[in-house]
């Protein structure tokens, strides 16, 4: 196992990877720019180096150079870099490698491959799986709207290099597709320095579900089930769900087959997600087609290990430092689903206002607790200043239960606990979507909140906030 290991990320996937470096016994090391000086990963390393300049927060995390320097200068064996800035960059594997360090993920050359959505869909073609239809990347828009009569609408451009939905855009009619070309491509431009496009057919009301894979380098390859992630604004998500609900059998099945033969056709070591949408419509309801994989640790991985009790953080750095499958005790015969379980994502948001971000002090802060509830965070505590330079989510909340009915009655009572002032969040539009009878049915495709625009506004009612305080004042006094 590893002695020492850097995380180059922040907040709550930060202090996660610290808590499985300290279960494994390997000391670790943060960093942090100037902006980020008071924030809670910072404390909760052994060690913490401040890097970048004042003014560029988001750009340090993304110094390559500055991220192997403190690594060489601090002495670790490994780099773990979570999910979002340099996690899918086959620089930072290639540099920490020439640098005699440890990257803790897939290899460079499964990083670009799988980070390329083009190549992505190419490599799933050639193992057999199923794809839409699509065009051939460019930045030119001529070649681009050439393209689409092939494919027709409504169609998706997507940027090549994008994730968490930039450089995204529905296009359902053909006089619309160059102004939403153009809008995409400066979005991925700016986002990830390639304005590269791809055409991609749309599926109408599909459910997207993703199936978690792992993977050591002895080439074995196994799956940890599925998550729903329908639940979804503008392609970013919001609430997850494992298993799947009310998701056919036979379905599931092949979800889980093609992902490990996706897996397995591309080399691929450590963990990652192979996602997947499946028609709920018209002809072919039913039927699945692969769309990209991450070749990360996910931000929803949280459900995954609550119903198979299996550490994905820690499984990762026992696989980057030799360990097999069978050395953690895994494989696809002995790992079960236990319950079910939903991860909500409690955010700054302002779902009212367009779900812009707000920035500010947190005045108050009360989070939610007891039986089946798990809190990841790392931003939030009474007094923390909320930064306009990072994601605004706050923290995420996973709720475990007997099946997916208890497990989201579960999650509305933790929410109705919560208490945030200061600034604005989006904990009542996530109990309008909990409290859903379609939601409590398992009933989500993606288009679940755009076909309900009254979530949007929805507060929770007075009654059950005041009910809760009272309860809540009644256990404090006793």
């Amino acid at each position: 196992m590893f002695s020492k290991i850097l995380v180059a990320n922040r907040g709550e996937i930060a202090i996660r990877a610290f808590r499985a470096g300290f279960e494994v016994g390997a000391k670790t090391v943060a960093v942090f720019p100037y902006e980020d000086r008071n924030s809670i990963h910072r404390q909760k390393a052994d060690e913490a180096y401040l890097i970048g300049e004042e003014g560029h927060p988001v750009r340090a995390y993304l110094d390559v150079e500055e991220i192997v320097r403190v690594a060489k200068e601090s002495g670790c064996d490994a780099i773990y870099p979570g999910y979002g800035f340099l996690s899918e960059n086959p620089g930072l594997a290639r540099a920490a490698e020439e640098a005699g360090i440890t990257f803790v993920g897939p290899p460079a050359d499964v990083l670009e491959l799988a980070g390329n959505k083009v190549h992505a869909l190419e490599a799933a073609r050639k193992a057999g799986i199923p794809v839409l239809k699509s065009s051939q990347p460019s930045a030119d828009l001529d070649e681009l709207i050439a393209a689409a009569e092939d494919i027709g609408f409504p169609i998706f451009a997507k940027a090549v290099a994008g994730g968490g939905g930039r450089g995204m855009r529905r296009v359902d009619k053909p006089e619309a597709l160059r102004e939403a070309l153009e809008a995409a491509m400066r979005e991925a431009d700016a986002a990830f320095g390639d304005p590269t496009m791809f055409l991609e057919q749309a599926v109408l009301r599909p459910r997207h579900i993703e199936v978690q894979i792992l993977a050591d380098a002895q080439g074995n390859v196994m799956h940890l089930f599925e998550r729903d992630c329908s639940i979804q604004r503008r392609h970013q998500k919001v609430i997850e769900i494992a298993p799947a609900p009310n998701l056919d059998e036979d379905i599931r099945q092949a979800l889980h087959r093609d992902a490990v033969a996706f897996a397995t056709a591309l080399g691929y070591v450590n963990a990652g997600t192979v996602e997947f949408l499946v028609d709920t419509v018209g002809e072919r309801a039913g039927q699945h087609v692969f769309i990209e994989m991450n070749p990360r640790i996910q931000v929803e991985h949280t459900v995954t290990e609550e119903i198979t009790d299996v550490d994905l953080v820690q499984a990762q750095l026992r696989i980057a430092a030799g360990e097999t499958l069978a050395d953690l005790g895994l494989s696809q015969d002995t790992v079960q689903v236990r319950g079910a379980a939903l991860q909500s994502r409690i955010t700054t948001e302002d779902p009212a206002n367009g779900f812009r971000p707000d920035v500010g002090q947190i005045t108050a802060y009360r989070s939610a607790g007891g039986a089946g509830v798990r809190l990841d965070g790392g931003t939030v505590y009474a007094g923390a200043e909320i930064s306009p330079h990072f994601d605004s989510m706050l923290v995420k909340l996973t709720c475990r239960g007997r099946d997916h009915k208890s497990a989201v009655n579960r999650a509305r009572r933790a929410l109705a606990e919560f208490r945030v002032r200061g600034v604005s969040t989006n904990i009542s539009f996530l109990q309008a979507v909990l409290d859903d009878p379609d939601f409590i049915a398992g009933d989500v495709a993606t288009n679940f909140i755009d076909e309900r625009p009254e979530l949007l506004t929805a507060r929770v009612s007075a009654d059950r906030g005041t009910k809760l305080l009272t309860w809540l004042a009644d256990v404090t006094v006793n």
